[in-house]
């Protein structure tokens, strides 16, 4: 069966429209960073917003007001907690995670990828995914917060950007 009836059709058409365009003006008067791809715990509402979205548009169940109430409440948590963990160092780190750093200088720093659980095959392969051809030419892979990974290469002059050498002396023992 392809359809039920023309007003489930309708329903979904008229709630899909007015649900799409509450969402877009919930996240502008948000701000960019409802969206962000910056932690897991931004995932994680990025992920609710778009099931609540899809169950308000495909269920029958969710009035409009209440699957609006819904997004309300998911953009707000996130505004709310994303502009605390900006002004207090303790919200800050109970939902953000920190750059773990991977490999040094050619050398694999195997206890903080068995911490991330990260397998060597994975590490390689951020390093191919980046063209880099050999180990020696990097100066560090990085795990992001987000799950990605940062393949540095060696600066010409042997030198370590800057914004590398904090993370470098928190990981490694001198």
């Amino acid at each position: 069966m392809f359809f039920e009836n023309w007003h489930g059709l309708l329903h979904t058409l008229v709630v899909g429209v007015l649900a799409y365009v509450g969402l877009v003006t919930f996240l502008r008067v948000s701000g960019k960073r409802t969206l962000a791809k910056l932690n897991a715990f931004d995932l994680v509402v990025t992920v609710a917003l778009g099931s609540t979205l899809a169950t308000m548009i495909l269920s029958r169940d969710v009035p409009l007001f209440e699957g609006m109430l819904g997004l309300a409440v998911l953009i707000g948590l996130q505004f709310a907690v994303t502009w605390t963990s900006v002004r207090l160092a303790w919200v800050k780190r109970a939902v953000r995670s920190e750059p773990t750093l991977l490999l040094h200088r050619g050398r694999i720093l195997e206890q903080a990828m068995r911490a991330q659980r990260v397998t060597q095959n994975e590490l390689c392969a951020a390093i191919r995914g980046a063209g880099v051809a050999s180990i020696e030419s990097i100066e560090a892979v990085v795990l992001e917060t987000d799950g990605s990974f940062s393949v540095i290469e060696r600066l010409p002059d042997g030198q370590t950007a800057s914004s590398l050498s904090s993370l470098v002396e928190s990981t490694i023992d001198p």
